[in-house]
């Protein structure tokens, strides 16, 4: 597995607004857009291209298109929360989905939905902004290589370090993730962290 940890002086000032438990739900989303955008642009760096001609006012020339879209997997429901980011700069990639809740008991994931269409030879995107105890992350990746994914590459906003090293094993993943946070708490929440993800979009401030 190849781990980055995203260093943007502008991702690490949304990240402070995304922390702040005062920031208002609608602030929440815009800001998530904004930052999902830039993992976007980090995410598809090494994207592969084919030479296209193409025709300027002055001459012709060579430029360059993508060679094929990644498909795009967001876990519902905070992986929603970066989906539009991603199709911005990437329109063209077709999108699954996967809906998982963690047991609060034992900090395991329950598999609750899936629309996943062929993904054999194809380069995966997975979207799912907090990395706590990697339950959810592995479960969609076992699946995603089972069902013949090419490569892996796993989004995330903040991460705990236990997660990260549930990880280490995957030789297809690339993690990317704007902070690697300190631990996580009993509850398997991650500290500092920045609250519930999913709730913070969707259910407004959390105090």
């Amino acid at each position: 597995m190849e781990t980055i940890e995203f260093e943007h002086p502008v991702a690490r000032s949304i990240l402070t607004k995304l922390r702040d438990r005062q920031t208002p739900p609608d602030e929440f989303r815009k800001l998530s857009y904004r930052l999902g955008f830039m993992l976007a642009v980090e995410a598809t760096r090494n994207l592969g291209t084919l030479p296209l001609p193409v025709e300027t006012p002055m001459e012709k020339t060579f430029g360059e298109e993508c060679a094929e879209y990644p498909i795009l997997l967001p876990v519902m429901r905070a992986g929603l929360g970066l989906l539009a980011p991603f199709q911005e700069l990437l329109p063209e990639s077709p999108v699954a989905f996967i809906a998982m809740k963690r047991d609060e008991k034992t900090g395991e994931a329950e598999w609750l939905y899936d629309s996943i269409q062929n993904l054999q030879g194809r380069d995966i995107i997975i979207l799912d902004p907090m990395l706590a105890t990697a339950g959810t992350a592995r479960s969609v990746i076992d699946y995603v290589l089972d069902k013949g994914a090419e490569s892996i590459t796993l989004i995330s906003v903040v991460a705990a370090p236990e997660g990260i090293y549930r990880l280490r094993n995957y030789d297809k993943l690339t993690f990317i993730t704007v902070s690697v946070d300190r631990e996580l708490d009993e509850n398997w929440f991650i500290l500092p962290g920045l609250g519930d993800f999913g709730d913070r979009l969707y259910k407004g401030n959390q105090h």
